[in-house]
């Protein structure tokens, strides 16, 4: 496993130190979808050099790349500065969905267009080789060093720009050279990682840091240690659950995040808990008490569509489901369940021959590969089966909790805005 991560990871890493850098000024300028607007017009130059007949890896398909960038860095850097009534999230915006639409246009004409279009969402990272890699850092080094001798100018412009307009410095000039050499980073790091990774790598650690930290070192320190531990998290799930590198890191940056809001909300609440009293919770409960009231409506009404939060508690606590059946129904819900768990297990041993048998780690010949592959499909189906027999138990629970769980749901849901709405009369 070791082996096979390392390259990815140490890509993962270069990705790191320029994307936080860089995703720092675009939180401070506030186009925060810049980045990804940038990666779709690159991603449009893939396509059209694609469709030209070149390879995604060549360098023809990566100049193609840079050439529809850098075009998009112009326009952006021009409206920055420009007055008008049009703001510029609006002009990114723009730029952005009509990129998609021309890059499926285009790639729709071209040789195994969808798997191109993956490709150019969630990159290759896992197939990254030592000298894309070399070649990688050594850019991003050089084009650090260009913002390092710029940093006062840049950092002033993205930062303060009333100061930087009253100093009269070059502001087209400096936006020009900071947004060409992010569209350079944005089109090198796309035809390794991806459209989504690439904006991930930029927004989310910067984001994270801004919510938690003060001052300019203290955030690039916390994005990068951030970037570092949600890479090396996602890379180790995506090979512990055989799943796509590009999205499983994606995932685990949308999971840190979102865990990060949650400790950011947590301790408002806490502050606020502390200045106001009981009375500081009474939005929070208000919201919570809605969820809770339109889940037990829907219930009520709905009984079989799905209802992911009762299927999640029932898996949790089975009686929860079981109270409401009949011995006979309950005794079929644990037959299923048996034979569901052991046709899985079954599933498991032959899906691991049969890989065996595709890397050449095992030797069958065709008649006995025919078989397993006919055994594979009929132990699915069986599973299947079982898996109908359980959503028949329990759309007759449904069919019970209606009354028994999504009524007193409904009620319970409101009575927070009861509540409140009766200490604010008397107060």
């Amino acid at each position: 496993m070791i082996e096979l991560l390392t390259l990815p990871f140490l890509a993962c890493l270069v990705l790191t130190g320029m994307h936080v850098y860089l995703g720092m000024h675009v939180l401070a300028r506030g186009v925060i979808f810049v980045d990804l607007a940038l990666a779709q017009v690159a991603a449009l130059g893939l396509t059209v050099a694609i469709l030209a007949g070149h390879p995604v890896q060549s360098d023809a398909a990566y100049w193609y790349a840079l050439a529809f960038a850098l075009g998009g860095a112009t326009l952006f850097a021009i409206t920055r500065v420009r007055e008008g009534t049009v703001p510029q999230e609006a002009v990114i915006g723009i730029v952005y969905a009509v990129s998609a639409a021309l890059a499926v246009l285009v790639v729709d004409r071209a040789p195994q267009g969808a798997e191109h279009i993956k490709q150019l969402l969630v990159g290759s990272i896992l197939t990254v080789s030592a000298p894309e890699v070399l070649i990688l850092a050594a850019l991003y080094a050089v084009i650090g060093a260009l913002h390092w001798w710029g940093r006062r100018p840049m950092l002033e412009i993205s930062f303060d720009p009333e100061r930087a307009a009253r100093t009269g410095l070059r502001v087209v000039l400096w936006d020009i050279v900071f947004y060409f050499t992010f569209a350079l980073v944005v089109t090198s790091s796309v035809r390794v990682a991806g459209v989504l990774l690439v904006f991930s790598y930029l927004v989310v650690p910067t984001a994270i840091a801004a919510m938690l930290t003060r001052g300019i070192g203290a955030r690039l320190a916390f994005g990068w240690a951030l970037g570092v531990a949600v890479s090396a998290v996602g890379l180790v799930a995506s090979w512990h659950w055989d799943l796509p590198m590009g999205a499983t890191i994606v995932s685990a940056f949308g999971a840190a995040i979102a865990l990060a809001a949650a400790l950011f909300g947590l301790a408002r609440a806490m502050r606020a808990l502390r200045r106001r009293g009981i009375a500081a919770l009474a939005p929070a409960w208000i919201v919570l008490g809605a969820f809770v009231a339109v889940a037990g409506a829907l219930l009520a009404t709905f009984p079989n569509m799905d209802h992911l939060w009762l299927d999640a508690l029932e898996s949790i606590a089975p009686p929860v489901q079981e109270v409401f059946l009949t011995e006979s129904e309950r005794s079929a819900r644990r037959d299923a369940f048996e034979a569901i768990a052991s046709g899985e297990a079954e599933l498991g041993r032959l899906r691991t021959m049969a890989d065996e048998v595709r890397w050449g780690e095992r030797k069958i010949d065709a008649e006995q590969g025919e078989r397993l592959r006919q055994f594979i499909a009929g132990r699915g189906e069986i599973v299947a089966g079982d898996r109908l027999v359980l959503r028949a138990v329990r759309a007759k629970a449904r069919e019970r909790q209606r009354y028994w769980l999504g009524i007193p749901l409904v009620i319970l849901g409101l009575l927070p805005l009861l509540v409140f709405r009766l200490h604010a009369l008397r107060s």
